[in-house]
């Protein structure tokens, strides 16, 4: 494996190569490169990342959060269900933890248009509706911007 450019790296509390398992699982171009007792090397959709067996002393806050885009509520919903599974945890706005800590946000690629549209009072119903939500409902956000 070639090392260049710029990378990230997961501090996980010993289970860096079973997350890494359970994240390539879930998206298409996805292997694991490497595993060594301290760290592991993968690549989710192409992109590359590293595990690092670090121990107890950090965990996954919001401030980092992987973002992930939908064109349908079917792929969301799917995505959703994987994310959180086995001790996954549902947050608001779209967001989610994962069963390891790590923050998610499933959007839909139409959330700007609702979010941002030129109807003010839409786009301020949208958030509203948003703001009201775990799982981000399409159609739910579509009908609040529209009225």
């Amino acid at each position: 494996m070639t090392m260049s450019g710029i990378g990230t790296c997961l501090w996980f509390d010993g289970q860096a190569e079973e997350a890494a398992n359970f994240y390539v699982s879930l998206f298409p171009n996805s292997r694991i490169l490497e595993v060594s007792p301290m760290t592991v090397s993968f690549e989710l959709d192409g992109r590359s990342f590293r595990g690092l067996n670090g121990g107890p002393a950090f965990t996954f806050n919001e401030a980092i959060s992987f973002e992930l885009f939908f064109e349908s509520q079917d792929e969301l919903d799917s995505k959703w269900a994987e994310l959180t599974a086995d001790g996954g945890q549902e947050s608001q706005c779209g967001w989610l933890k994962d069963k390891y800590g790590l923050s998610w946000q499933l959007i839909p690629t139409m959330l700007p248009s609702v979010l941002g549209g030129t109807d003010p009072a839409g786009a301020q119903r949208a958030m509203t509706a948003m703001l009201g939500m775990s799982k981000l409902d399409i159609a739910a956000l579509q009908a609040a911007y529209d009225g």
